[in-house]
């Protein structure tokens, strides 16, 4: 049972959300206020994608990430800041050449991938440990070892906190042995990612059989999609973990009822003092993780 929860809302992700929800933030100034709305509400962390104003798809603009971190600095909240480093890596596969790229790859380096948290160096940002399938269609989202090496390498002289999210085992093994090598530095931290096709189903018994293979020293947080949002937040914390939830993953507060982040966080926050346990503040936060505070 972990009595001190980190509370990380992820805001918006990447994916095809916008259109399923008015709450979901798109331009640079509706992120930063869902995310300052979700440190008001008790969140810890924040973790932040952003999109094309023009056209809501995710985007990797570094401009975009500048206007919504500063926005979200400048607030009235001391919330760490979590980036994504997960975009670059799309490879989909043409009807027409199994041999080239299809519409909608965006294939780059790791150090184009990690431009923005050059720039902006912010306390956190994550490291996806290993490729995978997503979806049903030929889309492959692509990390090998060789460009995680590379990452966790300058995200390593950065200072910058990479958070592992690992989407099935063999991702958490790769994960170790970065650990191994010297790549990431103690305590290394854990997001174990649940439900996304095609990674490791959201269930009580994989959240356990991940858990039982990280480093005894790590600090981890796991969640889950959808409707398994909550469920698999509680199994968190009760196995020892902190807990993410926000609109990137999961769309509604209630069957049918659609969500805010802020509604999200003030729903985990219920369960996590129901439970006996509370959340802890970004400066416990900070300490707990071996962040350095941006000033």
């Amino acid at each position: 049972m972990n009595f001190e929860v980190i509370v990380t809302c992820a805001v918006t992700g990447s994916g095809d959300t916008v259109g399923k929800s008015p709450a979901v933030p798109v331009t640079p100034d509706e992120i930063a206020e869902a995310a300052i709305e979700a440190a008001k509400a008790g969140a810890t962390a924040v973790h932040i994608h952003v999109r094309d104003p023009a056209t809501g798809k995710g985007s990797r603009d570094s401009e975009l990430f500048k206007r919504t971190v500063n926005t979200v600095r400048s607030g009235s909240t001391d919330v760490i800041i979590n980036l994504t480093a997960g975009m670059g890596g799309d490879w989909v596969i043409s009807d027409d050449d199994p041999c080239r790229p299809g519409a909608g790859t965006d294939m780059i380096g790791p150090e184009e991938r990690l431009r923005h948290v050059e720039m902006l160096r912010p306390e956190i940002c994550s490291l996806d440990c290993g490729s995978m399938n997503f979806g049903d269609g030929n889309y492959v989202y692509l990390s090998t070892p060789p460009y995680l090496r590379r990452m966790a390498e300058l995200i390593k002289g950065w200072g910058v906190k990479p958070e592992l999210e690992v989407f099935d085992l063999g991702h958490l093994r790769l994960a170790k042995q970065l650990i191994k090598e010297g790549l990431i530095e103690d305590p290394p931290m854990f997001q174990i990612c649940l439900g996304i096709p095609w990674g490791a189903d959201q269930s009580v018994d994989n959240m356990k059989a991940m858990k039982d293979q990280l480093p005894a020293n790590a600090s981890w947080a796991s969640f889950g999609i959808s409707r398994m949002q909550m469920p698999m937040a509680a199994a968190a914390i009760s196995m020892g973990g902190n807990v993410r939830v926000g609109l990137e993953d999961n769309l509604y507060i209630d069957r049918g009822v659609l969500a805010t982040n802020a509604q999200l966080v003030d729903r985990v926050i219920g369960i996590i003092e129901r439970m006996g346990a509370r959340v802890i503040s970004p400066e416990e936060a900070r300490k707990k993780l071996g962040l350095r505070k941006i000033t």
